[in-house]
Formats: C-alpha cells, sequence, structure tokens
C-alpha cells in the first residue's frame, strides 16, 4: 500500500465541554493518530488574530504533518469525520469554530489540476467568502497567503514548495507584512 505525507492546518477559538481550543486540537491529533494516520511532526501552537478580521474571539492554531494509506479525497472525509465528533457544526463559512481542520498539500500534487487551482486563487476575497469548492483543490487555494497556516507550517515544512509559483514555505513566510507576523504569537510547544 502506497502512502502518502500530507500538511494539514488545525485550528480553534471556541471551547467545548469546558476544553480550550489547544486541548480540542491535541484532540483532533489523536483522533487521527486513532484513525490510523502517523503523526509524523507537529508545530507548535500559535495565538492568532481570527480570520476575517473581527468575526470572532483569537484562534489557536497549528500544523501537522501526517502519513497515511490514504488518498486525498479519504483523508479529507477524516478530517471533516474529525471536526464532526468533536462538535464542529457548519452553519457558514469563516465562522467561529470549535476545530477546524484544513488539508494543505500532499507533496507537489496539484488537484484537480492547475486551471481550476488558478481560478480559486484568483477568486476576489468576497467571493471567497459566499462560495466554497465543490471539490478537493490541492495545495489548498489560500495556503500561500495566510500567516496563520504558514508560520506554523514553518514549524514543520519550512522547504515545502508551492508547486504554482515554486516558492518555499520559508520565502512565504519572509513576504509576509511584518505586522501581520507580529499578531502570531506561539502558546507553548505541541509535544
Amino acid at each position: 500500500m502506497d502512502r502518502h505525507t500530507y500538511q494539514i492546518a488545525l485550528g480553534s477559538n471556541l471551547e467545548i465541554n469546558g476544553q480550550p481550543p489547544a486541548a480540542i486540537l491535541m484532540a483532533a491529533l489523536s483522533a487521527l493518530g486513532r484513525a490510523g494516520c502517523e503523526i509524523a511532526a507537529i508545530s507548535r501552537f500559535y495565538r492568532t488574530p481570527a480570520y476575517p478580521p473581527g468575526s470572532g474571539p483569537e484562534f489557536v492554531n497549528a500544523c501537522a504533518t501526517i502519513v497515511s494509506g490514504q488518498g486525498p479525497e479519504e483523508v479529507l472525509a477524516l478530517l471533516h469525520a474529525v471536526e464532526a465528533e468533536l462538535g464542529r457544526t457548519r452553519t457558514h463559512r469563516w465562522e467561529a469554530r470549535v476545530v477546524d481542520l484544513d488539508l494543505l498539500a500532499c507533496g507537489d500534487l496539484v488537484l484537480p489540476d492547475l486551471e481550476v487551482l488558478a481560478e480559486w486563487r484568483n477568486l476576489p476575497p468576497e467571493e471567497q467568502q459566499r462560495i466554497a469548492p465543490e471539490c478537493l483543490i490541492l495545495p489548498h487555494p489560500r495556503l500561500t497567503e495566510r500567516g496563520f497556516v504558514l508560520i506554523p507550517l514553518m514549524d514543520i515544512a519550512p522547504d515545502w514548495r508551492d508547486p504554482i509559483s515554486g516558492k518555499s514555505v520559508a520565502e512565504l513566510v519572509s513576504a509576509l507584512p511584518k505586522a501581520e507576523k507580529a499578531a502570531i504569537r506561539p502558546v507553548f510547544p505541541a509535544n
């Protein structure tokens, strides 16, 4: 069986059953491990402003590298199942949430194709908030512009390269505005 290496993003900005966001992220990682994913690396946890600004309390964000024999669509379905198990409900995009698990990348794989990825990367922000893709898009179309993803990803995969721009995570982080980077603060190491 082929095994694939995936980069995932984790986020939470709501408590549930008295559990704070960092504990919820740890519970998500545990659930992925129980489901057969090897947790190969975990970033530090970071406090980050809610996105879009003013949409809720601060988030705790992290990234992880997981290894699985499942394909990308199955891994995405697993991430959604773990979200539901932990109490996530989806009412509208970019809302405050108990847990958010995003499939960021699988090596240099591009899904479904370059044209669709380019279309979603170039979508205006008001459209991004209004509509969601109907198919899995890899790498995640917003990955290259979100500091709250890139900075944790830098901890575990600084050399991963966006297959479209060819830029590494380290290069993408260095291009972020200083104010955005300054607003992302480590909480504690995950392990």
